[in-house]
C-alpha cells in the first residue's frame, strides 16, 4: 500500500490540530510528528484488523465461536481457563465428573457430659492443727451429668448405585454403637445405615436411608450420581491417578494427583479400633490424609481403581485397596444383604527365606499352621480344614498346584474361590508330603 503524504497534509490542513500555531512554529518538527502520527494510525488500522481476525479464528478453533472479542475499555474480562496439556485437561475432567458422587461420612455418638466440682474432704483428728484446721480442704472431682450426641469422626465414601449404595472403609464405620450420615457434594445431608462390614478387607457397604428422605407424600426420592468402577487387574507403576476425599475431616472433596508408585504391597493398617494385615495393596504418591479413608482412587478415564485406605508415616506414601476386591462385596451385598467369603479355617504364618530360620522349617515357602499369639486354636473346630484333617505344625506348600509365596499368599488364593469349592492342598507334615482335598466353608459379614 502506497501512502500519499501530500494529499494527507492537504486533507488535514482544515483540521484544528494542524492549524494550531504551535505546530506551525515548529516547521519540520511539527511535520515529522504529524507524519509519525498518521503512519502509526494507518498501520494500527491495517495490522490491528489482522490481529483481531487471528484472535477470532483461534476462538473458533477451541469451540468459542460465540465469544466476543474485547473492546477498548478500562478493564478486560478474564477468559475461561485453557488447560496447558492434555493430561491436565484429563485431570480436570475426572474431578468435574467424579466429585459429585464422592461423599463425606459423618460419625456421631452419644457421649457423656461431665462437670467438675469441689468435694470437701473430712479433717483427720490427728492433723498438724490438732483438729482445728483453719481452712477447708476441697479436692476437684468429676461427675457425669448426662450425655449429648456429638460428632466424633469423619471419613469418605463414594456412591456406587443410583439408589444410594456407598462404598467406604470398614474402619470408618467400625463403631456399632455410633450413628452415621453422609454429606453430598451439594451440601445435602442424609442418614445412612451400615449394610455389611467385610470380615477380611478394610471395606464396608453403607446405604442412604431413603425411607427417611420421604418424609411427606410429595417427597421425591433422588437418583444419586454414581462412579464407574474400573478394572484393577492391569494397573501399571507410573500410571497417573487422582485421589478425592474429605481431607483431615475438614476439607470436603480435596483433590490430589500422583502416580501408582508400587503394586502388590502388604501392610498392617490400624484405625478405628481395628488392626489388620492387608494384602495386594496399591501404593501411590497422591496425597492421602486422615479423613481421605474410603475415598476413590481414579484413573484418567474417571474409573475407580482403588479405595484409599491408609497412609504411611513417611511422606508421599499412601495405600488403596484394589477395586476388584470390592466388586464382590458390592455384588454380595446387593444380592444377599451381606458379604460372603470362602473359609478354610486355619491360623497360618507365611514362610519366607528371611523367617525360615526363626520358624525352624525345612522349607523357605508355604504357610505354617500355628496357634495364635494368645493360644487361639491353629485349626478352627468344624471348619473345612478340620474336616480335611489339617493339624497344627503342618505346612501348606501349594493350593491346586500353585506354590504359596509372598506375592501369592494362602489367603489370596483362598479368596479367589467361592464357598463350597473343592481345593487340593499339598501339605508337608514333618518330612512327609501329603495331598489333601478340602471343601471350603463360608464366612459372612454378619458373623
Amino acid at each position: 500500500m502506497v501512502i500519499n503524504f501530500s494529499k494527507i497534509k492537504k486533507i488535514l490542513k482544515k483540521d484544528i490540530v494542524w492549524q494550531c500555531p504551535k505546530f506551525k512554529k515548529r516547521g519540520f518538527l511539527g511535520s515529522f510528528l504529524l507524519v509519525f502520527f498518521v503512519v502509526g494510525f494507518l498501520a494500527g488500522g491495517i495490522y490491528g484488523r489482522d490481529i483481531l481476525l487471528s484472535v477470532s479464528s483461534y476462538f473458533k478453533e477451541i469451540g468459542l465461536e460465540k465469544a466476543s472479542l474485547p473492546v477498548a475499555t478500562s478493564t478486560i474480562a478474564s477468559s475461561r481457563y485453557i488447560p496447558q496439556t492434555s493430561q491436565e485437561q484429563a485431570v480436570i475432567n475426572v474431578v468435574k465428573n467424579s466429585s459429585k458422587a464422592v461423599v463425606s461420612v459423618i460419625i456421631t455418638k452419644d457421649m457423656p457430659i461431665y462437670e467438675t466440682y469441689l468435694q470437701e474432704q473430712p479433717i483427720l483428728p490427728n492433723d498438724s492443727f490438732g483438729g482445728l484446721m483453719p481452712f477447708k480442704l476441697e479436692v476437684p472431682q468429676q461427675r457425669q451429668i448426662g450425655s449429648k450426641k456429638q460428632r466424633i469422626g469423619e471419613g469418605t465414601g463414594f456412591i456406587v448405585s443410583e439408589d444410594g449404595l456407598i462404598l467406604t472403609n470398614k474402619h470408618v464405620v467400625a463403631d456399632k454403637d455410633a450413628e452415621y450420615s453422609i454429606i453430598t457434594n451439594d451440601g445435602k445431608k442424609y442418614a445412612v445405615k451400615v449394610l455389611a462390614r467385610d470380615p477380611f478387607q478394610d471395606l464396608a457397604i453403607i446405604k442412604i436411608e431413603q425411607e427417611k428422605i420421604a418424609t411427606g407424600s410429595s417427597a421425591v426420592i433422588p437418583v444419586f450420581p454414581v462412579l464407574k468402577l474400573g478394572d484393577s487387574g492391569d494397573l501399571q507403576i507410573g500410571q497417573t491417578v487422582v485421589a478425592i476425599g474429605n481431607a483431615l475431616g475438614e476439607f470436603r472433596n480435596t483433590v490430589s494427583v500422583g502416580v501408582i508408585s508400587g503394586l502388590g504391597r502388604t501392610i498392617t493398617a490400624s484405625g478405628g479400633g481395628i488392626s489388620e494385615t492387608l494384602e495386594d495393596i496399591i501404593q501411590t504418591d497422591a496425597a492421602i490424609n486422615p479423613g481421605n479413608s474410603g475415598g476413590p482412587l481414579l484413573n484418567l478415564r474417571g474409573e475407580v481403581i482403588g479405595i484409599n485406605v491408609a497412609m504411611a508415616s513417611a511422606q508421599s506414601i499412601g495405600f488403596a485397596v484394589l477395586i476388584n476386591e470390592a466388586k464382590r462385596d458390592i455384588s454380595d451385598t446387593k444380592a444377599n444383604g451381606k458379604i460372603v467369603y470362602p473359609l478354610l479355617g486355619v491360623r497360618h504364618t507365611l514362610i519366607t527365606p528371611e523367617n525360615q530360620e526363626d520358624l525352624k522349617t525345612s522349607v523357605d515357602y508355604g504357610s505354617l499352621i500355628a496357634r495364635g499369639d494368645k493360644g487361639e486354636a491353629a485349626v478352627t473346630p468344624g471348619s473345612a480344614a478340620d474336616k480335611a484333617g489339617l493339624k497344627a505344625g503342618d505346612i501348606i506348600l501349594e493350593v491346586d498346584g500353585v506354590k504359596i509365596t509372598q506375592s501369592n499368599s494362602l489367603s489370596k488364593m483362598i479368596r479367589s474361590h467361592l464357598p463350597n469349592d473343592k481345593i487340593t492342598l499339598k501339605v508337608l507334615r514333618g518330612k512327609e508330603e501329603l495331598t489333601i482335598e478340602a471343601t471350603l466353608g463360608e464366612m459372612s459379614s454378619d458373623e
